[in-house]
């Protein structure tokens, strides 16, 4: 997977374990600041409370993954031999690890519980350690890798990592089991092109006999379908049509879509135009050299019109909303397009002093000493 092959010109392995180790502590606080930041998004009116719930369970799933990556890598540049590996980040417009990282957690997740129990536990590790130490006065790496790799599997079969494809969920909202009822169908996946999470939020009415999730024959193919369109290239009009269309007794009257990132880092990405000076003028010290991009695409239905079915029937179909001007995010198949950008307080005022055209309209979440967020236009 990742420790192998050609690097792509994009893509970097992190060699160093001090650096490896700075990466994956920046990515948590960057996640722990995300998580902060949902607060003042509902105060900003554009999440609403279960919403941001929805989200912080994506982003708390990211921080866990990076948990485990660091004590995968926690050894394995020290190793010499086949087990010699190092993490592969994406160093232009991701910041964040490939694709291939995330796939490969998932296929080791599908292993854990029998590397575990062929493996020595933590406890017999250690003491093997403390003899090697005393009696052979040399440092145990490969018991220290040992242990890495036993914690690595037990954080992949506790579980609550960031998949490469995290399967639909239906939050009832609103509505009888009789009578049309209202659903928030939230679902991710790791995008493989652009190597960043990407989250999706559906408002849904169902008029269905069964509730969504409770209907075994509408609800796998509704979670089958949706995973298929999640393609970062789609239009938001292009999956909320074909969804309209075929499911009859399901009608999206709201789709977006959250793209997490790129971060750009001083210390590991590559970056152009205005981010980079914005960086650079920043001179921060590690772990505040950074900024987190967000984008926000919005669909929503304009109004609902009724067409015919089969020979004798009628369906509800949703016409959406797009800017005829061709602003807000209508030329990418969407009602608005809302772009954020979270960093700490060094680089917000080397922004604020560099005062880039391209900046001024974007949202910016700023977390204080304390860590609360403070929002600015």
């Amino acid at each position: 997977m990742a420790e192998t092959g050609t690097l792509d010109a994009d893509h970097r392995q992190l060699d160093d374990d001090r650096i490896a180790r700075a990466f994956i502590d920046q990515t948590r606080l960057i996640a722990a600041t995300l998580r902060a930041t949902l607060v003042e998004t509902v105060r900003d009116g554009l999440f609403a409370q279960t919403e941001t719930e929805v989200i912080g369970g994506y982003i708390d799933a990211l921080k866990t993954s990076m948990d485990a990556l660091a004590m995968k890598y926690l050894i394995a540049g020290r190793i010499e031999g086949p087990l010699r590996r190092h993490m592969t980040i994406d160093i232009h417009e991701s910041g964040f690890p490939v694709w291939q990282e995330i796939a490969q957690t998932a296929a080791d997740a599908a292993q854990a519980q029998a590397e575990l129990a062929r493996t020595p536990d933590a406890s017999a590790i250690k003491d093997d350690m403390i003899r090697q130490i005393v009696g052979q006065l040399s440092i145990p790496t490969r018991l220290q890798y040992a242990l890495s790799q036993r914690y690595y599997y037990e954080a992949l079969a506790r579980g609550g990592l960031f998949w490469p494809q995290m399967h639909p969920q239906g939050y009832w909202v609103s509505g009888h089991d009789s009578r049309r009822r209202r659903w928030l169908v939230h679902w991710a996946v790791y995008d493989s092109q652009l190597n960043v999470p990407i989250l999706y939020l559906m408002d849904v009415d169902d008029t269905g006999r069964r509730p969504l999730t409770d209907d075994p024959k509408r609800w796998p193919e509704v979670r089958a379908h949706l995973l298929a369109q999640s393609v970062a290239g789609l239009q938001l009009v292009t999956i909320a049509q074909g969804f309209d269309r075929d499911f009859d007794s399901l009608h999206p009257y709201r789709l977006r879509r959250l793209t997490l990132g790129p971060a750009y880092s001083a210390g590991f990405t590559t970056q152009e135009g205005p981010i980079r000076e914005v960086l650079e003028n920043a001179n921060a010290p590690a772990g505040e050299d950074w900024a987190m991009a967000m984008t926000i695409e919005d669909l929503q239905a304009e109004r609902a019109i009724m067409e015919t079915s089969g020979l004798f029937g009628v369906t509800e179909r949703q016409v959406f909303r797009l800017d005829p001007l061709n602003q807000h995010g209508a030329g990418q198949g969407a009602t608005s397009a809302t772009r954020l950008l979270v960093l700490p307080q060094r680089p917000y005022q080397a922004l604020v002093t560099l005062d880039p055209p391209g900046f001024r309209n974007i949202r910016k979440y700023v977390p204080g000493p304390d860590g609360r967020v403070t929002g600015y236009r």
